[in-house]
């Protein structure tokens, strides 16, 4: 069996440490593995740069090079950016004109040649993220002919005319067109969904994919959207993370070889550009920090914010300090380790790997109810709660800064009742998040697709 996987880029979070994780675990077990990528940053060399560039026309590659150059240039002298956009214009015209009229990019040519790249052509194609400036939808019914094909969504941009998440629009359901919001990544300058929409719903209707998804929540909105009847088969294949890097261990050493203090209590959120991610919710996480700084009669409170570079800040008798975003997840697995609380409040979330992450390292874990997030989290409280002899964590409705203190303050103040959730959480995400189980789960899968291809070829 050979495995070539597409995903946006090798390194990164969210998607992109999926779809690594998956590739590297097969080839450990010894299949033929390869990633394709919009953009490649590790040096491994099972890793194929999707060669859009290269196919690009002299024209386009000499005004693109000077747009780069005069891009780099940006902040030393005036006018740089816009001379670095006015070369990419004039590059690709047509480009440049779509991208006015709201209309998505897929003039990728790069995604054609997918089946080339490798040494041998391979037996089951893996998508993930397809957005990111890499791919063109087009290629899809023409390669989903040739083998089997696994669509994994990380997100709702597949099923919509423009928008990862809709947040609480429906129009993705009946067409898209008067878009409430157009600066919702991947954010378009005019309002061209309902035409986007009507473009990707003739691609998928030309297609058949199997596709899989992290959480219930998510397969539910594809079974409601224009994808739905391009779906061969579905499964819900949650996503797991690495135990023998993510596990349990002693706070106290954690927290020594992280240079923190022993004193405090330690709230930890992981996330890229923390305060200006339009998905995650700072403000929420600050103002249930401010409440639990007041109400804990001089404790210290130390909030690690990891994931973005900037100056700390006080909070009553709490600290935020911002840690960068680290390379290495031993690193980032001691974070966890150290902390007595991981919370999590966003505005829009799939599945997210750091509510994982933090299960795994036996971090009870305080949480906003959107996405697949009431999948990963046993809460305490709510309508579907468990027993403290069951419950991970906390789920509370989003935006709710007060329900988010109460929630960290039930933790911080009641011994017990946190170390047991931390035995719980260790525990389920040793039974339901493991990375060996989502990569057997999908091996199994694809050794099934490959044989019913198989028969369909001998009948036939």
């Amino acid at each position: 069996m050979r495995i070539l996987q597409v995903s946006t880029n090798d390194i990164g979070g969210g998607a992109e440490k999926v779809a690594w994780n998956l590739f590297q675990s097969y080839r450990y077990r010894g299949y033929a593995s390869w990633l394709a990528v919009g953009h490649k940053f590790s040096n491994d060399s099972d890793v194929f740069p999707i060669p859009n560039h290269e196919l690009k026309g002299s024209w386009a590659r000499v005004w693109l090079a000077l747009g780069g150059y005069l891009g780099s240039l940006d902040g030393q002298f005036r006018g740089a950016w816009r001379l670095s956009k006015l070369a990419r214009g004039v590059a690709e015209p047509a480009k440049w004109l779509d991208e006015h009229r709201g209309i998505e990019d897929f003039a990728f040519p790069g995604a054609w040649r997918l089946l080339t790249l490798t040494s041998k052509a391979p037996s089951i194609v893996h998508f993930h993220n397809l957005h990111g400036g890499y791919f063109d939808l087009r290629v899809l019914p023409w390669l989903s002919r040739q083998q089997p094909v696994v669509l994994t969504l990380h997100d709702a941009w597949l099923l919509s005319g423009h928008c990862a998440h809709s947040l609480d629009c429906n129009r993705w359901k009946t067409g898209c067109g008067q878009c409430p919001d157009l600066t919702i990544p991947p954010a378009i300058q005019r309002d061209n969904t309902h035409h986007n929409w009507r473009r990707k719903q003739e691609i998928f209707a030309k297609s058949r994919f199997c596709v899989a998804t992290p959480s219930k929540w998510l397969m539910d909105k594809v079974d409601q959207s224009l994808l739905a009847s391009s779906v061969a088969e579905a499964r819900v294949i949650a996503n797991g993370v690495d135990l023998t890097v993510f596990h349990r261990a002693n706070k106290l050493a954690a927290r020594l070889t992280l240079g923190l203090p022993q004193d405090v209590k330690v709230l930890l959120f992981a996330g890229h550009g923390i305060r200006r991610n339009i998905w995650k919710d700072y403000e929420t996480m600050k103002a249930a920090i401010s409440v639990v700084a007041k109400n804990l009669n001089g404790q210290k409170v130390l909030f690690i914010a990891l994931g973005e570079k900037a100056p700390p800040e006080q909070i009553h008798q709490a600290e935020v300090r911002f840690v960068p975003y680290q390379t290495d997840p031993e690193v980032t697995a001691g974070y966890y380790q150290a902390a007595d609380v991981y919370i999590h409040a966003a505005r829009a979330d799939t599945f997210p790997s750091t509510i994982l992450e933090a299960l795994a390292c036996g971090t009870p874990v305080v949480a906003t109810a959107v996405g697949g997030i009431p999948e990963q989290v046993k809460s305490l409280w709510g309508t579907n709660s468990f027993n403290p002899a069951k419950a991970t964590g906390i789920v509370i409705p989003p935006g709710e800064a007060q329900g988010m203190a109460a929630g960290i303050q039930t933790l911080l103040s009641d011994k017990f009742l946190s170390h047991r959730l931390a035995d719980n959480a260790a525990e389920d995400a040793k039974d339901r998040f493991d990375l060996v189980r989502q990569v057997e789960n999908y091996l199994e899968w694809y050794k099934e697709l490959l044989q019913g291809y198989t028969r369909q070829n001998e009948n036939n």
